[in-house]
């Protein structure tokens, strides 16, 4: 993890959780490799909304949390592949449930409110 979770008492471990996954693309990039090895046009092809800039720097940030795993083959074009780690791949079961979570918000609570945010005005 970039910063200590060592002193984070027990009750605030769901603080170092959104702290290595928050961010709007982690989780996005997280379920694309829960599918396999991925180049980086391969995953930004795949979430068309991301920008380059920003798909690089949650790479970073998830590799440097120990969740993914950068290859580097010495080859011309150079190639560069993205996959998880153990850690990254322990994270499939919450990718699922956000993901199933996500549908039923999408499919009945946005539905419910006329397509707005329950919590818009």
């Amino acid at each position: 993890m970039r910063g200590s979770g060592e002193a984070t008492p027990d009750h605030c471990a769901v603080e170092i959780a959104m702290e290595v996954l928050g961010g709007r693309w982690k989780l996005a990039i997280l379920k694309r490799l829960l599918t396999g090895t991925h180049r980086f046009g391969e995953l930004r092809r795949a979430m068309p909304g991301i920008t380059q800039r920003m798909l690089t720097r949650q790479l970073r940030e998830l590799e440097a949390d120990g969740l993914v795993m950068r290859a580097v083959y010495r080859e011309v074009p150079p190639k560069v592949e993205y996959s998880l780690t153990e850690a990254g791949r322990s994270l499939e079961r919450i990718t699922e449930l956000l993901d199933d979570w996500g549908r039923w918000y999408r499919d009945t609570a946005l539905k419910q409110t006329g397509g707005r945010s329950p919590a818009e005005p």
